[in-house]
């Protein structure tokens, strides 16, 4: 079938040529654009050059690398145990420290101590004597001059001994230093007890038959010894003694005298005159109660005799 005009319609787009050879305007198709901005797809990321050497480069072995490698695995294995053992070890290094400063004070005040005990500025300059009475302290004093100067730790302790135990007035006797230069004497002298007489003189002894000084005639204020030996000595003398120390601070000065030819028949004479038969030196304390009590309940005047050998049965006998 054959379309009007005799011919196939122009295609889309495309123009019908005319005889010119030249495109008619009117008849060119006109092109559309797309406004829509189409987003490239990215390209696919290439490694950068510097990347791709790294990597490269550690994936070589180089040469030494190895060795690097042990090398630094032996350090940081090093490195631990060390760390270990001062971990396990630290208690000890602690007790160590401890004890090396514990020994270095005490040497340094071992050498402080040497050094200031054996300075001169530790030497006596000064001795005090002390609890003397009869003893002449000045004249202990003057024998004792040979210790001025001496350190206070090298004081001749014998020398002074045989100064002081030349005295029979010294009983008992210590010897103290006292910083930074006095030397103190302290001396206990002997306590008289009573006086005997020996070959027209009286001696003044103490307890234990010592005798203290010798005199012409009776030291007053001690009671006189009569014993059998007829001196400090025997059963009569340590009884007579022990009574004498029992008796109480109200009797005793009112004792003149004593009397004992064994240890069993001690007997004292009282300012007045009047006997006490004491017997033994056992039960003194209670003895010297009962003493004290009758005394108290009679007149002294009149009684001749207190017999108080045994306590629990003392006997008052009046003046013949």
């Amino acid at each position: 079938m054959k379309r009007p005009d005799g011919g196939r319609p122009p295609a889309p787009g495309r123009s019908v040529p005319t005889g010119s050879g030249e495109p008619d305007p009117d008849t060119e198709p006109i092109r559309i654009v797309s406004a829509i901005r189409v987003q490239p797809e990215p390209a696919e990321r290439t490694p950068s050059r510097a990347g791709a050497l790294r990597r490269t480069l550690s994936g070589l072995r180089l040469p030494g690398a190895e060795n690097r490698a042990v090398s630094r695995a032996a350090r940081e294995r090093r490195r631990y145990e060390r760390g270990e053992v001062r971990r396990f070890t630290k208690r000890a290094r602690r007790r160590r420290l401890i004890a090396l400063v514990v020994a270095g004070s005490l040497v340094a005040l071992a050498l402080l101590v040497g050094v200031a005990a054996f300075s001169p500025l530790m030497a006596v300059r000064t001795i005090e004597i002390s609890g003397t009475q009869r003893v002449d302290a000045a004249a202990l004093q003057s024998e004792l001059d040979d210790q001025l100067g001496v350190p206070l730790t090298l004081v001749d302790r014998d020398e002074v001994g045989r100064v002081l135990g030349g005295s029979p007035l010294i009983q008992s006797y210590s010897v103290q230093t006292r910083p930074p230069s006095t030397l103190v004497v302290s001396i206990v002298e002997r306590t008289p007890l009573g006086v005997i007489s020996t070959g027209g003189r009286f001696e003044l002894v103490d307890a234990a038959g010592v005798v203290i000084e010798t005199a012409d005639s009776a030291q007053p204020g001690y009671p006189v010894l009569t014993t059998a030996s007829g001196d400090a000595s025997g059963a009569g003398f340590r009884a007579t003694a022990r009574v004498l120390r029992s008796l109480p601070a109200s009797l005793a000065p009112q004792v003149t005298a004593a009397t004992a030819t064994t240890g069993d028949d001690v007997s004292l004479t009282l300012q007045n005159g009047t006997t006490v038969v004491w017997g033994g030196s056992d039960e003194s304390a209670l003895k010297a109660v009962v003493l004290e009590k009758l005394m108290a309940a009679t007149d002294p005047a009149v009684v001749g005799t207190y017999d108080v050998s045994s306590p629990q049965a003392a006997v008052v006998a009046p003046r013949p």
